[in-house]
């Protein structure tokens, strides 16, 4: 059977949850101007992005990666959330969901590592007279791009103020020629940026690396996580194609419980064999739309 379209079947089936969760990916962030890793654009400079975001890239080059890292990051400084954030933001707050699911817990876990979800946050807080601390916990499973970590002593710490990170990243990782890419100036060389002019940490002057879940590790908050989706009766999946795991395997695991899955996404991908809603479109538009009833431009009003 294929999945329903209606707006009006999808909301019956929300306000009848108990335990939602909410599954992001690149989707989310892509009418921020946030770049992808996949698809024909998921290249920087002459690098497949993929495969600089490893261990062995960073041991083997850290001044390759770093540089990657640093056009990444000053992506994510410049780039603003959108109306897919504010929604699931809205819901974050538990006097806003049970406008849409009056008996309702709900948890959001996303893949990106942006941090538009936490500023979302705080701007939706703001609005509405409230504290962030008064909505509910949400985990970033693959960490922050402007979270540190030293090879080092292992200190973590959040940098959100320094751009660049240090002087020799300033001359460094032109933007790219199209913002919806990561692909770069094909004929711009990548710096060789000697190893003790990297970033350093304050603590004990070891070497830092990007505070992001590289592929090869252990995803965060897992046990957390995997307690949330053992719980769930209805998944949203927000722009993400369900390919990467374990995030990948949230929704079936709900479908298998007898829950419902609900998917946003721009087109069709494998996931869709799990869903029961599928609506397809820009997640700005449709994620607001399916909660709320809100167009974009009235969300951005309220």
């Amino acid at each position: 059977m294929s999945p329903s379209t209606s707006v009006t079947a999808f909301r019956e089936a929300l306000k009848q949850s108990k335990n939602i969760i909410a599954v992001a990916g690149a989707g989310l962030s892509a009418a921020s101007g946030i770049p992808t890793f996949r698809g024909a654009g998921g290249y920087w400079k002459k690098y497949n992005a993929m495969s600089l975001a490893t261990p062995e890239a960073f041991e083997e080059n850290p001044s390759l990666v770093w540089q990657f890292y640093h056009y990444r990051r000053m992506k994510a400084l410049s780039s603003r959330p959108n109306a897919a954030h504010v929604a699931i933001s809205m819901i974050s707050f538990p006097d806003f969901l049970r406008e849409i699911a009056p008996e309702a817990k709900f948890t959001f876990i996303t893949q990106n590592v942006d941090g538009l979800s936490a500023r979302a946050l705080k701007e939706v807080a703001a609005k509405a007279g409230k504290e962030p601390s008064q909505a509910v916990p949400f985990y970033e499973m693959h960490g922050r791009i402007l979270d540190l970590i030293c090879t080092s002593c292992g200190r973590r710490s959040t940098n959100q103020d320094e751009a660049p990170l240090c002087p020799a990243l300033a001359a460094t990782g032109a933007l790219p020629t199209d913002p919806n890419t990561l692909s770069g100036v094909d004929t711009e060389e990548v710096a060789d940026i000697p190893l003790e002019e990297l970033p350093r940490c304050e603590d004990c002057g070891g070497l830092l690396r990007p505070g992001v879940v590289w592929f090869g590790e252990t995803p965060l908050h897992m046990e957390q996580i995997d307690g949330v989706v053992a719980q769930a009766d209805m998944c949203l999946v927000v722009g993400t194609s369900s390919t990467v795991y374990p995030a990948a395997s949230y929704a079936s695991e709900v479908a298998e419980n007898g829950g419902k899955v609900a998917v946003f996404n721009l087109e069709r991908t494998e996931g869709d064999s799990d869903a029961d809603f599928l609506f397809l479109g820009p997640c700005e538009q449709t994620l607001p739309e399916a909660l709320f009833g809100l167009s974009e431009a009235k969300q951005e009003a309220q």
